[in-house]
């Protein structure tokens, strides 16, 4: 086995620890030539499409990247900001305040954020940390709930690029927050603030990314932790069960996926009679193409056109800072036991560490 060159150890340096937020990818630019190996890359995973690699190389290759990668791109473009991708730019400033509120709860840690798919790519940013000192790394997936399309392949990657490397850091990786109660009363107030300021919905709509019902048959828990998030956070908002429904979205393919859709209980709603719905996301912590082109901007015109009267997206949560205290909650819970703790005078110097986080999140256009 051949490993990678590496540089010398260095007996005398402290080991440091650092915290990865990892989010699912995004392509550099709104634009064909862009989309399209960002989309080869992520279809090309194993764990996404479960299809014999001949067939779909063949499918993927003559098919879909000629024709989708086109429409892909104008539904990026409808989107993007001047500061870039809405997925890429949330997710910097959740790393950049997740360091300074780990830094507010006495923990000295670096925190970078990469991407499973496109740029800063992971094993990219694993050089990094490694170049840095790092010596103890906490793999933090950005998807609440687990899957083996999302989360296993997260660590498939990570598992990839140290299988060269000769000297390993100490690995640590979350699996899910699906239950985690500071997710779910960010998740709350996020809700409660968008009625105070619109008022109520006749309906709830919880939509989340949809899987094929396969995975659920074969195994996957992906479908019963998005069911129990939707439970504690109806439990917590007080609704009865036909206050709210569950849905899920971004169905590729002819295959029978997790039901019901998304789009289609939209319409379905509407012709109805129900005036008015909510519709929030909670498998997704960052706004993305999912979010603000497939459910803010489609769904909207779905239920619209189909007779319903308003429809209201509540974003996600992004960077508040009821969930970025939650996140680092949660970060602090699989840390334990190693030695990032400060001391207390320290500790009242880094608290200084959360003020120019803040100031270094809003620079980059963070509401918090």
């Amino acid at each position: 086995m051949r490993f990678n060159q590496e540089p010398s150890y260095k007996h005398v340096a402290p080991a440091s620890t650092a915290v990865v937020l990892v989010n699912l990818g995004t392509p550099d630019a709104p634009t064909a030539a862009a989309v399209r190996p960002y989309l080869k890359q992520f279809l090309s995973d194993p764990r996404v499409v479960e299809i014999p690699g001949a067939v779909w190389w063949f499918i993927l290759n003559g098919i879909i990247l000629p024709f989708r990668s086109g429409k892909s791109a104008q539904k990026y473009a409808s989107i993007w900001t001047k500061e870039g991708s809405p997925l890429k730019v949330h997710t910097e400033k959740q790393a950049i305040l997740l360091r300074g509120f780990l830094g507010e709860r006495g923990h000295e840690v670096q925190v970078a954020y990469a991407m499973r798919y496109g740029n800063p790519s992971l094993p990219q940013v694993l050089e990094n940390l490694k170049a840095d000192g790092c010596d103890r790394i906490l793999i933090l997936p950005a998807y609440p709930q687990y899957s083996g399309t999302t989360t296993a392949s997260t660590f498939d990657a990570v598992v990839d690029h140290y299988r060269n490397v000769r000297n390993m850091p100490e690995l640590r990786f979350v699996k899910h927050y699906h239950d985690h109660e500071g997710y779910i009363q960010a998740l709350k107030k996020s809700v409660l603030a968008h009625w105070e300021a619109y008022g109520r919905p006749d309906k709830l709509i919880m939509s989340f990314h949809g899987v094929p019902k396969r995975t659920l048959m074969l195994g996957d828990p992906y479908h019963c932790e998005c069911r129990k998030t939707a439970r504690l956070l109806a439990a917590q908002l007080g609704l009865a069960n036909e206050q709210y429904l569950v849905a899920f979205q971004s169905r590729l393919g002819k295959a029978e996926w997790l039901q019901p859709y998304t789009a289609p209980t939209l319409q379905k709603l509407a012709k109805e009679g129900i005036k008015r719905v909510d519709v929030i996301c909670p498998g997704f912590i960052s706004d993305c193409l999912e979010t603000l082109e497939e459910i803010e901007i489609e769904a909207r015109r779905d239920f619209l056109t189909a007779g319903g009267k308003a429809f209201h997206y509540i974003p996600c949560l992004n960077e508040s800072s009821s969930w970025i205290d939650a996140l680092a909650g949660i970060a602090e819970q699989h840390m334990m036991g190693w030695p990032t703790r400060i001391t207390s005078h320290e500790r009242d110097i880094r608290k200084k560490d959360g003020d120019i986080a803040r100031a270094e999140a809003m620079r980059l256009g963070a509401k918090i």
